[in-house]
């Protein structure tokens, strides 16, 4: 019988844990990384990749995949929920539950087992800027 292999509890490791503890919206590794580096100066980018990656398979972490991004990361207690994505400034926003009713009946025999949904928009602060911006008078060619 093989023993699975012993997870090590690094400084890294927690340092890594500890951005996703005090960070709400799904994280990129780059995001991770640029957090991360405020507690462990030489922090690399291989080290925040394995580190999110046996986060993952410990079931601490969940990957969000939003069409057209690169994986994000998350929490994995936070139960079911759907995000947000700002068109404008790109951000992704959590959404407090399931917030959309999907119209219409599987068909006969068809069984769902979940579902994923982004909504995509403009967030308020990108709100706020296109309605405070000056408009342009005329549209016509010069």
């Amino acid at each position: 019988m093989q023993k699975a292999p012993i997870e090590r509890d690094t400084r890294q490791k927690r340092a890594i844990r500890d951005v996703f503890e005090q960070t709400g919206p799904p994280l990129s590794i780059d995001d991770v990384l640029a957090t991360a580096k405020a507690k462990i100066a030489g922090l690399g980018i291989a080290t925040v990749y394995r580190a999110v990656r046996a986060l993952t398979d410990e079931g601490f972490l969940q990957a969000v995949d939003l069409p057209g991004r690169l994986t994000l990361y998350e929490r994995a207690d936070k139960g079911h929920h759907h995000h947000f994505l700002c068109t404008t400034c790109e951000a992704v926003y959590e959404l407090d539950g399931c917030t959309t009713e999907v119209k219409g009946a599987l068909p006969r025999g068809f069984h769902a087992t979940g579902h994923d949904v982004t909504i995509y928009g403009t967030c308020a602060a990108c709100g706020r800027t296109k309605r405070s911006a000056p408009k342009r008078e005329g549209r016509g060619r010069v």
